[in-house]
């Protein structure tokens, strides 16, 4: 493990030239403080965790002390937002300090959100608020948790200034770790004020940094354009596994590598409601979570557009042609992996079919619907009758035609239950719990709930008696259903 002062870089996206960035320093950050810093993110860059001790941990990370080997910049990129484009975006509030290169040869940014203006700002004050920091924070790591490709957390520094939203907030950096801050948005920028060389030279630069096997293919863009179709197939399925709404899925947010970015207005469901929109300026539900498939493929139509000059129309269509496969695959193969299934065929389809139908009509609890079922013995319902009072039928009826599948797969009702605990979690990022930590934080400096969370978050699928017993904690506080007053709250947009 290093000092922060010996840190790998590399930093290849420098050297594309200023078209596709501002040189730009941080903004000075008045009197910073640790908030709160991720052991397990500080891996993944070589970096030892005492580093976040020393006084120099949030001057660095504040941006008020240049680290070394860093070359601060902000990225110009642009982005459909809401379906509309918008060709005045860029990173307005943060800084891609550089590229670092673990020892596994594995490469990670490091990233300042919040870290003051660029020319890219639109006139807004270049920060972050400390409360949208930390749902950011806990949303990436609650993600890395279940196994979903995402961006990382490596720390939240403070800022002892006042900023203003819809009301007076606390600022603060969030410090992001990720394999690419290439969106989709870097492509629309380029083609869009018709610089077909620029856009060639981005997907070079992709595929030289993250795809090198592909650099000597004849056909290496249209396969680069396989690649992110099916990453983002994979990813949209994953979301849809875990009741995961991601809340603004504009261009500018999706990642070319196909990991969760830029976390805002996100939500996991409460109850099973389709139509699930975490995002409180979202009138239409454009984003709903039942639209994620669809605004992926919309998505990556657009991305097609950008490589026009690239790929002949007839074999991008060819390629957008694969998307819904790609994600019909994952997401059958996820949802049997829910119900602790191995054989796909068409009475696998009945099945899963009939049960999200009963799930839209009851409304039970999606995370803890699918834990209990896991525990489902035949001829019992104690644990799940609750959430089908009114109709107990609908789920007896339904039962009946799982437990035939069941008896396929040949294996005892605990190893049922082992092999559905891995897929199904115990704990996922509540939207009330996450508002706990943010109140608590931002009204008493107490950062303590963010840390629970965390540890808690980091193994989603396990019980974790040993966790709990050792924080002296009842785990039903983080396991049970959404309490009523609590269900269906939303998110702003103010960051």
């Amino acid at each position: 493990m290093k000092p922060l002062e010996n840190l790998n870089f590399k930093n290849r996206f420098i050297d594309l030239g200023g078209e596709y960035y501002q040189a730009k320093n941080p903004v000075p950050a008045e009197d910073p403080y640790l908030v709160s810093f991720n052991a397990e993110g500080a891996a993944l860059i070589d970096l030892d965790p005492a580093e976040s001790r020393r006084p120099e941990f949030v001057q660095y990370m504040s941006g008020n002390k240049p680290l070394p080997g860093a070359q601060p910049l902000a990225m110009a990129y642009s982005g459909f937002q809401f379906g509309v484009y918008n060709s005045q975006l860029g990173d307005g509030r943060g800084l891609l300090l550089g590229e670092v290169e673990n020892q596994k040869g594995e490469k990670w940014d490091i990233y300042l959100k919040g870290s003051g203006q660029t020319r890219f700002c639109r006139g807004f004050d270049g920060r972050a608020t400390l409360r949208s920091s930390i749902r950011e924070y806990l949303g990436q790591e609650a993600l890395a948790g279940l196994g979903i490709p995402t961006t990382r957390s490596l720390a939240i520094v403070g800022i002892r200034e006042l900023i203003y939203r819809e009301r007076p907030e606390l600022p603060a950096v969030l410090v992001r770790l990720a394999r690419s801050h290439i969106r989709f948005g870097n492509f629309d920028y380029f083609h869009y004020t018709n610089r077909p060389e620029k856009v060639a030279e981005l997907a070079d630069h992709v595929i030289q940094v993250h795809l090198p096997h592909l650099a000597d293919q004849p056909e290496k863009y249209r396969l680069f354009f396989r690649f992110v179709i099916d990453r983002t197939a994979y990813l949209i399925a994953s979301w849809q596994s875990a009741g995961f709404a991601h809340g603004v899925m504009n261009t500018d947010n999706m990642s070319i590598l196909g990991d969760c970015f830029d976390y805002g207005p996100f939500g996991f469901m409460d109850r099973f409601k389709s139509g699930f929109v975490p995002n409180h300026s979202d009138i239409h539900g454009r984003y709903s979570y039942d639209r994620q498939p669809e605004i992926g493929h919309w998505n990556l139509a657009k991305l097609g557009e950008t490589l026009t000059s690239l790929i002949a129309p007839n074999i991008l269509q060819e390629e957008l042609e694969k998307y819904q496969v790609a994600f019909n695959g994952y997401n059958s193969q996820m949802t049997a992996q829910k119900l602790g299934l191995s054989l796909i065929d068409s009475e696998f389809v009945e099945v899963a079919g009939r049960l999200y139908e009963i799930l839209a009509a009851h409304q039970p609890d999606y995370t803890n619907f699918f834990r209990n079922l896991g525990s489902h013995r035949k001829g019992s319902l104690p644990e799940l009758q609750k959430y089908f009072h009114q109709s107990p039928a609908h789920l007896k009826d339904w039962l009946t035609g799982y437990e035939r599948l069941l008896e396929r797969e040949d294996i005892s009702p605990d190893e049922q239950q082992e092999r559905m605990n891995r897929a199904n979690p115990k704990f996922i990022l509540r939207n009330y719990l996450a508002d706990k930590a943010i109140d608590q934080a931002i009204k008493n400096a107490d950062f303590s709930e963010i840390e629970r969370l965390l540890l808690i978050l980091k193994n989603p699928f396990s019980d974790q008696p040993e966790l709990f017993q050792k924080m002296k904690i009842d785990p039903d506080l983080y396991a049970s259903d959404t309490p009523e007053s609590f269900l269906d709250s939303q998110v702003s947009c103010s960051a």
